[in-house]
């Protein structure tokens, strides 16, 4: 089942880059009592990934953060590793928190699965934004074809805060 607004987000364990290396995370502890502004790529370096939906969220992330967003964060089926160096090369280390989802542990329990075993790719994550407060989804949009960042752009993401 998809996850929707009204649902907390599933308690899995994610990775993100810390100062000394690769540290899991619960997702429980990461959107725990704070206002998040969640958004999925199918891979860091894919092409609408790359050149238009982080794009938007690092041009915009001023106007988010003074809604009352505490954190912006990304989180991709890739690993740490691809996802760190994603957001360095990107300029987004250190604005956009990377929760690498190598397993697709977090796609999967949020329903949000996308099986591209037919391009190579794998499974992946669809591509969608959410506003996240204390681990409940406020607002989510989907997007129906992975390969565009519309509803899930971070003007829509600004618009819905």
């Amino acid at each position: 089942m998809t996850i929707k607004a009204g649902d907390k987000i599933p308690d899995v364990t994610v990775t993100i880059m810390g100062k000394n290396g690769p540290e899991p995370v619960k997702t429980s502890d990461y959107f725990k009592g704070r206002k998040v502004a969640l958004f999925s790529v199918p891979g860091a370096f894919t092409p609408t990934c790359h050149a238009k939906h982080l794009p938007g969220f690092l041009e915009h992330y001023d106007a988010i953060k003074s809604k009352g967003v505490e954190a912006i964060a990304v989180t991709a089926v890739n690993d740490v590793f691809t996802l760190d160096a994603w957001l360095k090369e990107r300029g987004a280390a250190g604005k956009i928190h990377g929760l690498a989802d190598g397993s697709a542990v977090l796609a999967k329990a949020m329903g949000v699965d996308l099986d591209l075993n037919d391009f190579g790719l794998g499974v992946r994550g669809k591509r969608y934004s959410a506003i996240v407060r204390d681990g409940v989804v406020e607002w989510i949009n989907i997007e129906e074809n992975s390969s565009l960042a519309t509803v899930s752009s971070a003007e829509s993401t600004l618009e819905k805060l």
